[in-house]
């Protein structure tokens, strides 16, 4: 330690490498089994990867539905014996036999099929269930960047119309899929045991079937991923409209956004016409060669029997049979559009679910004590991807605990992106940041965010009451340290006039509250929270002059005992800090005090100088850059 208490210098550390997450529920924990196979394994593999914290509900829906699959098969070859060897034989035995075996596959096939529907639906919404969770979980954990660049409505649209295709894949498409398969498998081995050249004539439209599936699924695999790809834009223009509605109506572009969304509209329309063409093609063409085969066989083996060749019992087993042959061949070519849409919409899921958590604590990383604010920036460098400019280029800066330190600038300077850096919203690129002499890189993110505010320009506030949002960093306050938070901050009064005072609904976004009175109420919930460390970024720029002076006041019990970091545009905010740092192009040009740097007669000065012909213009505390 220095004299005056600040760290000495360290080389900044080499960047941690990335923790994985540690396993917790294993019905939560999809992530790490599902990055398992993502490099070359199928989407149903992956698909299937999701199931293993069900699997001995998943084994008894199988079971149930090998049992079900099978009582459904045994009625042709009972038909059969019931012809041959009991009516034509004059075997009242035989066919009491057939009748009471005939009653058992029916009570079969009930239960199997009851067992079958249940565990289907019980897995396959834990499934989605945990899916969401996790979806959501991972959204939360996605670095600032991803959200940069990501439209909301498109990411909502995964959560959402994603999800419901997968749900239909998962309770449906995914019975129907090994329900069918093993009952055409299984009425394919009953034809070939009882005749197979009658079963070597069913199967001759086969090859017809296969060519005609495989040029179907060609062609249908990417007019569905189009269609995933329509409906989420759709979703994230409707979202971004509804967002920016009030903008959309101070400027009359209502029919500009119609005609966008007329746009996209249409596109979906021809994305899903695509997809109706070509059902309109396979389906009937599989309809028709059911048809032909059930023709050829009722010929031949109708002949067959005239001459002897075959039995009466044969022809209409084979009659029964065929509808089990063919009818899978149907369900499966139906199913086949549930297929392309749910494997669609696992592909963006699992896009989605493939997106880097660049930002993540280290293997070793260890929970930050209780702070006293020392702040040190060495050597600090950052750029936000490998191709754009440096954000921030050699920084370094200490600022001791309780002090507050201004940020002055024109706009791309870097305040902001300085901002995030002490917030650990990115890591810097070289360098490092440095926290009471701790590495933010070596420490957990929730416990350096439990001792860090952040007030930002535009005060965020969530769906329902005041008390709600005030106590979101501090969820245990009273009501009367709601209070007090509030009149520290001058917002009692006009939470008072309200109807329902603390209870009052503030509406998303608090769209029911003015610009004002929402910031007030996020300084407020700042206070509540009670952090050692303060980041304002332009926290009074939304503030008129008259509420700024209000809570001028406020600002200085909320930054007491504090160290605090200000994106500053007020002079009366900047000439009170501790230190002054104007960064110009990513560099700290000027670094020092009001008085200083006014005396050094450099680049603050002119900015000081410019401000105050504002003061002298307007009468307020003037913008600052």
């Amino acid at each position: 330690m220095s004299g005056d208490g600040a760290p000495r210098a360290v080389p900044p550390p080499a960047p941690p490498p990335k923790r994985e997450r540690k396993p917790g529920d294993p019905r939560f924990d999809v992530r790490r089994r599902l990055a398992a196979t993502r490099g070359g394994g199928r989407k149903l593999r992956r698909l299937f990867v999701l199931l293993r914290p069900y699997r001995a509900r998943t084994i008894g829906m199988f079971i149930a539905l090998i049992a079900a699959t099978g009582a459904a098969l045994a009625p042709g070859p009972l038909v059969k014996h019931a012809i041959d060897d009991g009516i034509r034989a004059g075997d009242a035995n035989v066919l009491t036999l057939v009748v009471g075996l005939f009653l058992v596959s029916a009570l079969l096939v009930w239960a199997g099929t009851a067992a079958m529907t249940y565990l289907v639906s019980w897995v396959g919404q834990r499934v989605l269930q945990d899916l969401r969770i996790q979806i959501f979980d991972h959204l939360q954990r996605l670095p600032v960047a991803f959200y940069e660049r990501k439209r909301t409505g498109v990411l909502i649209s995964r959560l959402t119309n994603d999800v419901q295709a997968l749900d239909t894949l998962v309770t449906d498409a995914i019975v129907t899929l090994f329900q069918s398969t093993l009952t055409l498998l299984g009425a394919m081995a009953i034809l070939v045991v009882y005749d197979p050249g009658l079963a070597l004539l069913s199967f001759s439209v086969l090859p017809f079937v296969i060519i005609g599936s495989v040029v179907f699924r060609i062609a249908s695999a990417d007019a569905y991923r189009r269609t995933r790809e329509a409906i989420g834009a759709l979703t994230a223009e409707l979202q971004e409209m509804l967002s920016g509605v009030r903008v959309v109506r101070a400027f009359g572009r209502e029919d500009r956004h119609l005609r966008r969304y007329s746009e996209l509209n249409e596109e979906n329309r021809r994305a899903n016409m695509t997809t109706v063409h070509l059902n309109a093609a396979y389906f009937p063409a599989i309809e028709f060669a059911s048809s032909l085969a059930t023709v050829l066989v009722l010929g031949v083996g109708g002949i067959q029997v005239i001459e002897g060749d075959a039995t009466i019992g044969v022809l209409v087993l084979f009659m029964a049979t065929l509808g089990n042959f063919f009818d899978p061949i149907q369900q499966l070519s139906q199913l086949y559009t549930t297929y392309q849409s749910g494997m669609a919409a696992l592909d963006k899921i699992f896009e989605l679910l493939d997106e880097p958590v660049e930002l993540q604590d280290a293997p070793d990383a260890v929970p930050l004590p209780r702070v006293e604010g020392r702040l040190r920036l060495d050597d600090v460098s950052f750029r936000y991807r490998a191709d754009t400019p440096w954000a921030l280029r050699d920084v370094n800066l200490e600022l001791a605990a309780g002090q507050t330190l201004a940020l002055v600038g024109a706009t791309g300077a870097g305040k902001s992106t300085l901002a995030k850096l002490l917030a650990r919203f990115y890591d810097p690129t070289e360098g490092a940041v440095l926290v009471d002499g701790h590495d933010l890189r070596t420490v957990t993110q929730h416990s350096l965010r439990r001792q860090l505010g952040i007030v930002p320009q535009e005060p965020f506030l969530f769906s329902g009451s005041i008390a709600d949002n005030l106590r979101f960093g501090a969820p245990g306050a009273s009501d009367d340290a709601l209070w007090a938070a509030l009149e520290a901050v001058g917002a009692r009064e006009f939470v008072e006039e309200l109807a329902s005072d603390l209870g009052t609904e503030v509406g998303e976004r608090g769209v029911q509250l003015s610009g004002g009175q929402r910031q007030l109420l996020a300084f407020a919930r700042a206070l509540l929270a009670d952090p050692r460390m303060l980041i304002l970024d332009e926290a009074t720029a939304a503030v008129d002059p008259r509420s700024e002076r209000r809570i001028e006041e406020a600002l200085k019990t909320l930054m007491h005992g504090r160290t605090v970091v200000v994106i500053a545009h007020r002079l009366s905010t900047i000439r009170h800090a501790d230190q002054i740092a104007v960064l110009e192009g990513g560099r700290i040009v000027e670094l020092g005090n009001h008085e200083e740097l006014v005396a050094a007669g450099g680049r603050y000065a002119e900015l000081d100088a410019s401000w105050r012909r504002q003061d002298a213009t307007t009468g307020d505390a003037a913008p600052a850059g």
